[in-house]
């Protein structure tokens, strides 16, 4: 039996596709420089300063004493000491607003509590909460923070200026 076998002289070395070595470094260059570009204002975006420290720390501190009350079956509060720019939680946390932000609203159950030397959230088992609106004001930003009664759930908005 013949076979047919082509002779190795009649092929021809076939010319492997890849990347150079300098195509490679140019990529890994522009991936470096955007980044260095990128970096660090991603770095800001996740740096709590400001108005955004203060709506963080009042809604974690509300968020807190609505999971404590539920898990432990009790009513909590947080109270506020609007003079102070200061909260607690009766589950002993807190938090102090920066010197730069203040409080412009403070309303619990539709009363103004902005002027009163403390006023308190009531946070019960089943869930539910006192109402709250609280305006914060930093330079020309104003924020709303508020309470659902019916959830306890806190949420942040911002208020046209």
């Amino acid at each position: 039996m013949n076979f047919f076998r082509p002779s190795l002289s009649g092929l021809r070395p076939r010319r492997q596709k890849a990347f150079t070595l300098i195509e490679i470094m140019v990529v890994v260059a522009i991936i470096g420089l955007m980044a260095a570009i990128g970096i660090p204002s991603m770095l800001l975006q996740l740096k709590k300063e400001g108005m955004r420290k203060a709506v963080s720390d009042v809604k974690d501190v509300l968020t807190d004493a609505r999971a404590k009350a539920i898990l432990n079956n009790q009513i909590t509060y947080v109270t506020f000491h609007p003079a102070e720019k200061k909260l607690e939680s009766s589950t002993g946390k807190s938090a102090a607003l920066d010197d730069n932000v203040d409080i412009a609203m403070l309303d619990i159950n539709l009363m103004d509590f902005s002027q009163s030397e403390v006023a308190r959230v009531r946070f019960f088992p089943n869930g539910t909460s006192d109402e709250l609106m609280l305006v914060l004001i930093s330079g020309g930003q104003r924020m709303k923070i508020t309470l659902e009664f019916s959830t306890g759930i806190a949420s942040s908005a911002p208020l046209p200026q």
